[in-house]
């Protein structure tokens, strides 16, 4: 058995914890990793021999065993089943930093699956999986060019909190994960409250400071436990091969000069077309496989050819692909209320990228349900839906379940969304909004952002401010760079950085990104953000022509709804014996929906106002509450000798004594008062079991000889 080795780091007064030796052995590498009470087990499994694919088959998984948390899974099966989205999305923050980081034209199959073993929310799982996957990747044989490590980072106060408690978090005005090598940023994620472009910059030059010291803490470890690693050599250039494409490298690099896309595609599509045929003739003794392989690659060749072609212009002449400066957006066309029936819709157009999102509008129990490692029942009110199809880029592809693409992409326009979303207090909905993108060329996600954000205004959901979306750019030859302005396709494809950045005119809401180089230095971060805040203002100025505020008023298709509070104590009165009384409302206020909640909110929902506010008043009799001084015109219901009770309103009465009918003595209670009669009575007296007693004396004019008597000199 192999001896188990433990190292300890402090990690801003917590102890992260790595073992390695004991687990897994079998494996090309595991490590586990403890952070205060949080354990992840990360394996990382590196195949000897290099895949037949065109791509670098790289997999990351992370899953959440629902027993870390001391639970036992939901629904029929009871384990646990598909990844859920926040799995997902933590496997895709993984992946993004590491995948970069090895050697072009490397293709051995790579899998790191991280599970967590122990959960404390308090203590994050993805922190603990990201440096567990790096540090076992480090310790394999695979050319891995790390460490990387990545932190949670959030702002309280104005100061800065390294990987924030759960507390912390609903406190924190900024939520973002930052990742790294020890020289620079290489992805960052990010929600805030409208944070500005310099705070955030900080935040994220914050983060990265911890970072290098996670980095020197794997390299430590490194030394101690890893082997050495396998040597790798890009393939070398085919010589027949590239012969026959410099020969036509003219028309190549004419290709990828031109401005249309669709030209552009035509024009390659052609060269690869007779440079195929002059292949195929001139080598006629090779096989059916080896030809198909000789094809392949000099696809790839020209198509590396047209990448280094635009990426020189970028550079060198400041041309891009469709002929844009390097800071201008594409057309706009911002337009809302494109479907009838729906509670708001919108459909957002720049160049050839298209999304229209439709709000729909619910009950507040119609919100998600999350099962997660978290004390108690989650949920979200909120929701971002983005589907992205096929013949949005012109192809035909398999239909199915979101993949994480589209899970990805639609978390990140929720996140964008939330921070100017009004409290379930101010509008008690679920909220859900579906972006569809009809037209593909770059930016989606930030469409579906633009496209969202008017879809709900239109819907009437009361945003604190509009918000837009754009995604910038890089171009760098190691010496110099180019930052672009809402990148298209081909410049997301060739290019070295997709930065994502959402936001309204006071702030930042959303930040995503993902760079292809090694990292991102702090020069390059500013002068993005500040291009991207000019592009995101240019693009809001197009989304408020076409409206400009919420509207005041919800679509005559979307449910009504209501929230009142009333003492928890009274809840039972307003249900009633048997749900008597409740059944009893339903019935009078045209069948409404009412959902009365533990802590006393009581949430009403109806096609129309009317039946919602006729609703609101019963209850309000039913749980009112007398208070002493307060008076009322009350029916006599019940006469007895020592007085009669008088009934303020339905389910309430108070007691007259026949001493305060009037200022004369009473003989007797039917000398003064009939029953059924409207008696005039103020509230004298609520004793400890809430009995009320009334005075209908106080209200009446106190006769001549007691105001005589009264008035006397003492």
């Amino acid at each position: 058995m192999a001896e188990k080795r433990i190292f300890t780091m402090d990690l801003d007064g917590k102890n992260l914890v790595v073992e390695f030796g004991e687990l897994a052995k079998q494996a090309s590498a595991a490590v586990l990793v403890r952070y205060e009470g949080t354990t992840v087990l990360s394996v990382s499994q590196v195949s000897k021999k290099e895949s037949t694919l065109d791509f670098f088959p790289l997999m990351v998984m992370y899953t959440e065993k629902q027993y870390a948390a001391g639970k036992i899974p939901g629904g029929f099966f009871k384990r646990e089943g598909r990844p859920s989205e926040v799995e997902t999305l933590t496997a895709r923050l993984i992946d993004r930093p590491i995948r970069p980081l090895f050697p072009d034209g490397y293709k051995n199959d790579i899998q790191i699956i991280n599970t967590v073993l122990s959960g404390n929310v308090d203590r994050s799982p993805a922190v603990a999986a990201m440096f567990g996957s790096s540090l076992s990747l480090c310790i394999t044989e695979a050319p891995f060019n790390g460490p990387i490590a990545g932190v949670e980072v959030g702002r309280i106060n104005g100061e800065f909190v390294l990987n924030p408690s759960e507390e912390e978090r609903d406190l924190s005005d900024i939520e973002l994960f930052v990742a790294g090598t020890k020289d620079a940023i290489n992805m960052v994620e990010a929600g805030a409250l409208e944070a500005s472009e310099d705070a955030m910059v900080d935040a994220i030059m914050f983060g990265h400071s911890w970072i290098q010291k996670m980095v020197a803490f794997q390299e430590t470890i490194v030394k101690e436990v890893g082997q050495e690693k396998a040597s790798f050599d890009a393939p070398e250039v085919d010589a027949v091969l590239d012969a026959f494409i410099r020969a036509e490298e003219k028309a190549i690099l004419k290709a990828a000069a031109e401005n249309n896309r669709h030209v552009r595609g035509e024009l390659i599509g052609e060269v690869l077309k007779g440079l195929e045929e002059k292949y195929t003739s001139a080598h006629q003794e090779l096989s059916k496989e080896d030809l198909s392989t000789a094809l392949k690659t000099m696809k790839s060749m020209v198509d590396e050819m047209v990448k280094k072609e635009v990426r020189r212009l970028i550079i060198d002449e400041e041309k891009r692909p469709d002929g844009r400066g390097l800071s201008d957006i594409r057309a706009l066309n911002s337009q809302i209320d494109i479907l009838e029936r729906t509670h708001g819709s919108a459909l957002f157009t720049r160049g050839e990228t298209q999304a229209l999102s439709i709000t729909t509008l619910g009950a507040l129990r119609e919100h998600q349900i999350i099962d997660g490692l978290g004390e108690g029942e989650e949920y979200k009110r909120f929701m971002l839906h983005y589907n992205f199809p096929a013949y949005s880029v012109g192809e035909n592809g398999r239909y199915g379940p979101p993949g994480r693409r589209e899970i990805g992409h639609g978390v990140l326009g929720e996140r964008a969304l939330l921070q100017v979303l009004p409290n379930e207090e101010d509008f008690p909905y679920t909220i859900r909004v579906v972006s569809e993108i009809l037209e593909s060329n770059g930016s989606t996600s930030q469409a579906s952002i633009c496209a969202g954000c008017m879809s709900l205004m239109a819907a009437g959901v009361p945003l604190k401010a509009p918000v837009a979306g754009i995604a910038m750019g890089l171009v760098s030859d190691g010496k110099n760079y180019k930052v672009l302005s809402d990148i298209q396709g081909l410049e997301d494809h060739l290019g070295d950085m997709d930065f994502k950045v959402a936001g309204t005119e006071k702030g930042i809401t959303a930040l995503q990104m993902d760079i292809k180089i090694e990292g991102l230095s702090k020069a390059i971060l500013v002068e993005a953000l500040a291009q991207a805040k000019e592009g995101r203002l240019h693009i809001l100025s197009n989304m408020l022509e076409a409206i400009k505020e919420p509207r005041k008023e919800l679509s005559t298709y979307a449910p009504k709804v209501k929230m009142i509070f009333i003492d928890p104590d009274k809840i039972r009165d307003v249900i009633g014996p048997g749900g008597k009384i409740i059944n009893s409302i339903i019935e009078r206020c045209e069948n409404i929906k009412m959902d009365i909640d533990q802590d006393g909110r009581v949430t009403l929902m109806h096609s129309r106002y009317e039946p919602i506010e006729k609703a609101i008043s019963i209850i309000e009799e039913i749980v009112k509450v007398a208070k002493i001084g307060e008076e009322y015109d009350g029916k006599v219901v019940r006469l007895e000798k020592f007085g009669c009770f008088v009934e303020l309103w339905p389910g309430t009465d108070g007691l007259c004594h026949i001493s305060k009918l009037a200022h004369a003595r009473v003989n007797q209670v039917e000398d003064v008062v009939k029953l059924g009669q409207i008696l005039k009575v103020k509230v004298i007296g609520i004793d400890e079991r809430g009995r009320i007693d009334l005075s209908h004396k106080a209200l009446l004019p106190r006769p001549e000889s007691e105001e005589k008597e009264a008035k006397k000199p003492e």
